[in-house]
């Protein structure tokens, strides 16, 4: 196990639902750290990990959160723009978001599907 002072990006995988944040020891398993969202109230959370900030959908709320401690570094509370499950892109970025993995997945087939046709 990596010691937490020499833990890396790269030792770490994020997972959000229930209004949740975990950050895993990709080697382990082991919790590094947990964070709740203090608004909004949603099963999914959508996550973006933009270089050195990992940024979190939930409900109508973005945060920005620190992605080696779990510490909110800013917050958008984004009112007036609805609810659901948000969509986060980044020049910087890959989206975790189980719902648009669900989509490149479709997208991935169907263009095999129309090159095999061809």
């Amino acid at each position: 196990m990596t010691e937490k002072s020499e833990r890396s990006l790269n030792d770490l995988i994020f997972a959000g639902f229930n209004s949740r944040v975990l950050a895993l020891d990709r080697y382990t398993g082991e919790v590094v750290w947990d964070w709740k969202s203090p608004k909004g109230t949603s099963s999914h959370v959508a996550l973006l990990l933009d270089g050195d900030r990992l940024i979190a959908g939930v409900q109508g709320y973005i945060y920005c959160l620190d992605p080696l401690f779990g510490q909110v570094v800013w917050e958008n509370p984004l009112k007036g723009f609805g609810l659901g499950i948000p969509g986060l892109a980044s020049v910087n970025g890959s989206t975790m978001s189980s719902g648009g993995a669900a989509v490149a997945a479709q997208q991935q087939q169907a263009a095999a599907a129309s090159a095999a046709a061809n």
